[in-house]
């Protein structure tokens, strides 16, 4: 068995170092040797900085890191790489002026970005073709429009997953989500995960976006938490919202795999497999949970803290029930500065779209980190938001080096080639992704969401690290059996 996760462990940083090479060379291409006449390439990302609610400073912060490693290695393909930030300002009209300050500046595409409203950035994007790669995630459009190319599952594929982690541990689930119109897909994608478990739907409980104070949703959560199995009878209601499909979670296979129809690969993308032992097949997952256990899960993104301190104070009975959250609301940079071990969050329960932090496959990222955002502690490894922008501008580096030497880089010919490639490498953080029309999938308002791959975490001795006796799962068959959410 030592031997067995050495060689996984070695193999994961041969991998990662080779990835590194990769997404320095294009795998044998010099990037500042291939002959092209040059030029610059506008790219934009933006992200909501210094307001009330959620702040995703690290994904303008990796662009910018990404910027300065990549011109310092001879740029994309001879290329040298010009980054614009914009803060977002988590308001419509922020997300708006950004994309047009990205029209203006004729940036070729938005990469790596994070904004709740869709509506308001894609529409001008769209009128001026600029394909919109690697969002985050939080917004219907990211998954609708043609111009949009997401890398991960986004709220949708981690709220099922969610939903499939606690169907088998706990009896009854309260989720705390935000009042807003994103907020409001979260019951439908997590119900859908607990049915694929036979598990009642959880109860829904919203808290305003900015709120200071989250105590009466503690106090309700825990009431919930109290009251056994009544799934959606207690908080404020409930969902309503049946759904009525039968999907259950597909184990993601082992392999560098593609973003087919069928699973996708585990998180080492290795003959080594994922670094959980085993996945639990779809008919035990059918059975249900026997436990009698209740589970809070909170996705309020920086108000999860804010959330799980209230929900700690209000325990004053220790009753301790199950918690759990999503990748963006939980963080290990939140562990460590809530306590480490003695964290509220031990023994909480994370959904991600990625690997753990820890894992060798995230070498190159962490190595650009350190030589060209030190001092910026805004840019952490552990940031999902920072990971993300990360895989984003892996992507468009892959795209950008098919074009031909000396062709024109136009934010056109990016989303054609863009709608036209195959398997595009992360190097193994996700499947390899694909966004031609025979890629799109029947989730219902969702079509776009290419990679429903979903990793399963605990928090133990204040690290996060990979669930006990849980694989990769792609939750893509749950959510295509989902009701309409979007």
């Amino acid at each position: 068995m030592t031997k067995s996760r050495r060689a996984t462990t070695l193999s994961r940083l041969l991998l990662a170092a080779a990835t590194g090479a990769c997404l320095t060379t294009a795998c044998g291409v010099l990037p500042g040797s291939s002959g092209d006449s040059g030029g610059t390439l506008t790219v934009m990302t933006f992200a909501p900085m210094g307001t009330k609610a959620t702040n995703m400073p690290g994904m303008p912060g990796m662009a910018k890191a990404y910027e300065r490693w990549i011109n310092a290695n001879g740029g994309i393909k001879g290329r040298k790489l010009r980054v614009l930030t914009c803060n977002e300002k988590n308001t419509a009209t922020g997300a708006a002026d950004c994309a047009r300050e990205a029209i203006t500046k004729k940036a070729v595409a938005v990469v790596g970005s994070y904004s709740q409203h869709g509506r308001a950035f894609m529409a001008p994007l769209e009128a001026e073709g600029i394909p919109f790669i690697g969002g985050y995630g939080v917004s219907a459009e990211e998954f609708q429009s043609t111009l949009s190319y997401p890398v991960n599952g986004g709220q949708p594929a981690l709220l099922a997953g969610a939903g499939h982690q606690l169907g088998k541990a706990c009896a009854q689930v309260s989720l705390v989500r935000p009042d807003t119109l994103a907020g409001d897909t979260m019951p439908v994608l997590l119900n859908a995960g607990l049915k694929a478990n036979n598990s009642p739907e959880a109860s829904d409980i919203r808290a305003a976006e900015d709120a200071a104070d989250l105590m009466p949703q503690a106090r309700e959560a825990l009431a919930g938490a109290g009251s056994g199995g009544s799934g959606g009878s207690s908080g404020t209601g409930g969902t309503g919202t049946k759904d009525t499909g039968t999907g259950t979670a597909t184990p993601a296979a082992k392999g560098d795999g593609t973003s087919k129809a069928t699973a996708s690969p585990g998180p080492s993308g290795s003959a080594a497999g994922s670094s959980s032992p085993s996945a639990p097949s779809s008919a035990t997952a059918a059975k249900g949970s026997s436990s009698s256990k209740s589970c809070v899960t909170a996705v309020l993104g920086a108000r999860t803290e804010t959330f799980f301190d209230a929900f700690r104070r209000a325990d004053t009975t220790h009753r301790n029930p199950q918690i759990s959250s999503v990748l963006g609301s939980v963080s290990q940079a939140l562990v460590d500065r809530t306590g480490g071990k003695e964290s509220p969050f031990e023994g909480a329960y994370v959904t991600s779209w990625y690997p753990v932090s820890t894992d060798p496959l995230w070498a190159p990222m962490r190595k650009v980190i350190s030589d060209e955002a030190f001092g910026d502690n805004t840019v952490e490894a552990d940031d999902s938001g920072a990971q993300t922008t990360w895989i984003a501008y892996t992507v468009l580096n892959q795209v950008v080096q098919k074009f031909k030497d000396g062709e024109d880089v136009t934010a056109r010919k990016v989303a054609r080639m863009l709608n036209e490639t195959s398997g595009i490498s992360t190097g193994n953080l996700t499947p390899q992704l694909s966004w031609r029309y025979q890629d799109m999938r029947a989730v219902a308002g969702f079509p776009r969401l290419v990679n429903g791959r979903v990793s399963f975490q605990v928090v133990q001795q204040g690290r996060l690290v990979a669930q006990l006796g849980e694989q990769d799962v792609d939750m893509t068959a749950v959510l295509e059996s989902a009701p309409r959410s979007a």
